[in-house]
């Protein structure tokens, strides 16, 4: 059990693939204008994880491995993750249009997501169990969306701000997502 609470406490704090890893930036500064648009990003990133840990997992262990071709792991990953993408926004547009549009280019995006990846192969690389992989798949996402949900009241209030015109924008965004990353470092000590 205290393996599980090791992961689950690494994947939303520690090792936050936003903003320890810097994984998924585009999605984290592309959607988290609005919290209603960062929970849906969430929440099909995370179904994406969860959906991509529970086929790649048997799918490295019972068929690559075996046939010794663990090396085309990255190309079985991603059209896995696409293929979990594109049933993700068939189902947006016909049952959510108005989340499915807020989303817009960032929704196919996560196909290319580096930190949907990025749990399929560290699940590997860490040598965890398939449930040890779904765990850290699961939290990675609600992570993943946590930090989306912070980093969107974060930037209404930078938005807000009275800044000087040379920051108002994007550099003020950069700054404030320095700053939410900077304040994630205190976590890393918590692992050890």
């Amino acid at each position: 059990m205290k393996e599980y609470f090791g992961i689950i406490l690494a994947a939303l704090l520690t090792d936050n693939f936003v903003l320890s890893k810097f994984m998924g930036i585009c999605p984290f500064l592309g959607v988290s204008k609005k919290a209603s648009s960062s929970i849906g990003m969430g929440i099909a990133v995370t179904f994406v994880m969860v959906c991509a840990v529970m086929v790649t997992y048997p799918i490295y262990h019972f068929i690559l491995i075996p046939l010794e071709i663990s090396y085309l792991k990255t190309i079985a990953f991603i059209l896995i993750i696409a293929l979990f993408v594109q049933i993700v926004e068939i189902v947006l547009k016909k049952v959510m249009p108005p989340l499915y549009n807020s989303l817009g280019v960032y929704l196919p995006l996560i196909t290319t997501n580096c930190a949907v990846l990025g749990v399929t192969i560290l699940n590997i690389d860490n040598d965890y169990t398939f449930l040890k992989s779904i765990v850290n798949a699961l939290f990675s996402g609600l992570g993943f969306m946590m930090v989306l949900l912070i980093f969107s009241g974060v930037r209404s209030r930078v938005d807000e701000a009275d800044v000087p015109q040379t920051f108002k924008g994007i550099p003020s965004t950069l700054i404030a997502a320095a700053i939410l990353s900077l304040s994630f470092l205190g976590f890393s000590g918590l692992g050890k």
